[in-house]
């Protein structure tokens, strides 16, 4: 067995089975492979940004990109480049089976081996990115008899598609992990100093490897710091906006606003989905 963790959900925001599995061996390269199979009472979900890129196998109906840039539906693979903004879907009849395999900017970097930039903000047709080898992951993934056999099949395949590829180059590597860490509160300019780059420099390989520059980086995992919290409601929103990183309440307010298309209050007043914290929305 993989230690998977299975959940059914049963709410007023639909039924469905939901399964993850965090394969150390990938740990590097994808946070988790999920699945999840059911219905849902709200056929549009607002996604927010969240620092990872979404490999999407879509295994049901079709699903409808309502809001963001590039491919219109997904169907076979699909790839979201790391979000500045939110992602409106919408599941097409109400009914959902999906693989999902997040990603992070240095996997996704292996696995596509191509400038992250291009990508940024974008959903992408994963046959467009990888060509053949994207058919052959959703036909063998929807041929399989069980969700640890699907999960088996996307590990073996991410592991085949970054033989031989390229890595993020460990100046880049160590910027982004120290804005990790910190959830984005660690200075740019120290980084530069302590890596001896331009701020120029720094920014052009930032993007190239990681998807955005550093500023934007820092700003998104500061905002998927805020999420969880906001969504468990762990005190007000001043103290809210301290406790993650902003100069006040008011600088919380644009940023989310501009990250999610919410206002911190809109998305308390609105259903959301527990493991994802996404935004349930009416068709």
């Amino acid at each position: 067995m993989l230690g998977i963790v299975h959940l059914l959900q049963d709410s007023a925001l639909g039924r469905w089975s939901y399964w993850e599995w965090r394969p150390r061996q990938l740990a590097a390269v994808a946070e988790l492979l999920w699945q999840s199979r059911g219905t849902v009472t709200h056929p549009r979900k607002r996604i927010l940004p969240n620092g990872k890129l979404e490999l999407l196998v879509n295994l049901g109906p079709p699903i409808r990109l309502a809001e963001g840039a590039g491919a219109d539906r997904f169907v076979g693979g699909t790839l979201s480049g790391l979000q500045c903004g939110p992602l409106v879907i919408e599941m097409v009849g109400g009914h959902t089976h999906v693989l999902g395999v997040r990603l992070t900017p240095a996997g996704a970097y292996a696995l596509l081996g191509r400038p992250m930039g291009e990508l940024g903000g974008l959903t992408v047709g994963l046959d467009d990115l990888v060509g053949r080898a994207a058919a052959e992951l959703a036909e063998r993934c929807d041929a399989a008899p069980s969700v640890e056999e699907r999960f088996r099949i996307a590990a073996r395949w991410i592991t085949r598609q970054i033989l031989g590829s390229p890595r993020v180059e460990p100046a880049i590597a160590y910027a982004a992990a120290q804005l990790e860490r910190s959830a984005g509160a660690v200075p740019i300019a120290r980084l530069r100093d302590e890596l001896g780059l331009s701020k120029t420099r720094l920014a052009a390989r930032f993007r190239d490897q990681i998807g955005v520059t550093p500023k934007r980086y820092a700003r998104i995992l500061r905002f998927h710091r805020l999420v969880p919290r906001l969504h468990a409601r762990e005190g007000d929103l001043a103290a809210l906006a301290l406790a993650a990183g902003y100069y006040d309440q008011a600088h919380m307010t644009a940023e989310f606003r501009a990250l999610s298309g919410l206002t911190p209050g809109e998305f308390l007043a609105s259903a959301r989905y527990a493991q994802t914290i996404a935004v349930a929305e009416p068709g």
